[in-house]
């Protein structure tokens, strides 16, 4: 079963939460990157770890959390190997997985409930990754010297 990296600021800590414990009772392995409470914080402190732990092979896939998701995503991409993506819906998280084989899930806390939240969680991690030209589009993504 993969593992799941967790990491929210302030904002995403109680949806967050709410998640984990959702994977963990689903037997889903999870490491919690932080944050550890609702107290104001700054959102790159947790991401950076999480997206260290992606590009080590140390999680599997990464969920993170902040009031809009924009912080934490931009954040999240700027690592060579991390394709994060912000999703609201289920057919966005689908779309993510399946054509941009993204490997962080970035959740909206403050615009989202826990049903739509689980719901999309649920989609991203059932959505396999469709390949083909896809995966032509996804080798173009890192910066190179060459272009």
């Amino acid at each position: 079963m993969e593992i799941i990296g967790f990491a929210s600021d302030h904002a995403g800590f109680g949806l967050k939460t709410h998640i984990k414990s959702c994977m963990e009772a689903k037997g889903y392995p999870c490491r919690d990157f932080g944050t550890d409470s609702p107290a104001s914080c700054d959102y790159p402190d947790y991401a950076h770890p999480l997206a260290k732990a992606i590009e080590a092979g140390e999680v599997d896939c990464g969920i993170a959390l902040c009031g809009s998701g924009n912080g934490v995503s931009m954040t999240l991409n700027k690592y060579p190997d991390v394709r994060a993506a912000v999703c609201w819906n289920e057919e966005i998280a689908r779309l993510a997985r399946a054509h941009n084989d993204a490997n962080a899930l970035v959740l909206p806390a403050r615009f989202m409930d826990a049903d739509t939240a689980d719901a999309v969680v649920d989609m991203f991690l059932r959505t396999p990754f469709e390949g083909g030209r896809h995966q032509l589009r996804i080798d173009k993504i890192p910066i190179r010297s060459d272009r």
